[in-house]
């Protein structure tokens, strides 16, 4: 699943194409994704200028004077710029067309979104999506003593509890098993157990890793690719521990380990990572 720094890469890049120009038409090839498409969407937004494309969590946002755009890109989907003379694929759900500009979403599962916030329905950080999210990773207000108040009397996991959601936003499953990697916590570990001192351990890790992948375009995540096409290179390259159960540990050549948690798998060294 495309994760924070995917979402954000893909952010960065339809802003810099988007934002302040008018967008001609809206395509709906398929509009059976994991909620409808709401049909009215192409007559809401012919000729109105997109204000600015955001992100909350995994949620891109497409502000517009009306309302709000909001796009998920599911489990395998991405959104990127095509030429304008090429065909549509299989899976190829929707367009956004400017006049100097395509933008398309591939979504192979069907699991993405594209909904619409009336800005007569209020502020769109009410949305039921995205009313319950936790903090941003990179918010003033995210330290290790937030993370210490939020893990208090949680007896779950702590690979667990970061991918709730709650704690924190953003952190999923392949950010998760590399923070707690590089900040040498086993994944195992119930999230109350965490001192202050491990708490600021992890808020380190969680920053550190996210700001690489970021630097990087993100993970290449199988089909994976960014808003101009590029697939993400980082962890084809610098991957700690994710998907690498068996091989020798980078730091103590111990083999990394590989367990499911949640029906999610969890990569970790079983020597650096202590419980």
């Amino acid at each position: 699943m495309p994760e924070l720094p995917e979402v954000e890469t893909t952010r960065r890049g339809i802003d810099a194409v988007m934002t302040g120009h008018r967008l001609s038409h809206l395509v709906i090839r398929h509009p059976h994704l994991r909620w409808p498409i709401p049909p009215e969407l192409p007559a809401l937004l012919a000729d109105q200028t997109v204000l600015a494309c955001e992100r909350r969590g995994k949620y891109l946002l497409l502000r517009f004077a009306h309302g709000t755009q909001i796009v998920h890109l599911g489990m395998s989907g991405s959104l990127r710029r095509v030429p304008a003379d090429e065909p549509p694929r299989l899976h190829d759900h929707v367009d956004w067309v400017f006049p100097h500009a395509i933008f398309r979403l591939h979504d192979p599962r069907r699991f993405g979104a594209v909904l619409w916030h009336d800005a007569k329905a209020g502020p769109i950080e009410s949305h039921p999506l995205l009313a319950r999210l936790g903090i941003e990773p990179f918010d003033p207000r995210f330290d290790a003593k937030w993370l210490h108040d939020q893990f208090k009397g949680r007896r779950v996991a702590i690979k667990q509890a970061l991918l709730a959601g709650h704690a924190v936003v953003g952190v999923g499953n392949i950010y998760a098993s590399e923070s707690l990697f590089r900040a040498r916590i086993n994944p195992r570990t119930p999230a109350q157990k965490l001192s202050l001192a491990r708490c600021q351990r992890l808020f380190e890790a969680i920053r550190s890793t996210l700001l690489d992948a970021l630097a990087s375009g993100g993970s290449t995540l199988r089909d994976y690719v960014g808003a101009s096409g590029e697939p993400g290179a980082y962890f084809t390259i610098h991957a700690a521990v994710y998907e690498r159960d068996g091989q020798p540990c980078r730091v103590c050549e111990t083999p990394i380990k590989r367990i499911v948690q949640g029906q999610r798998a969890t990569y970790y060294c079983p020597k650096c990572q202590r419980v």
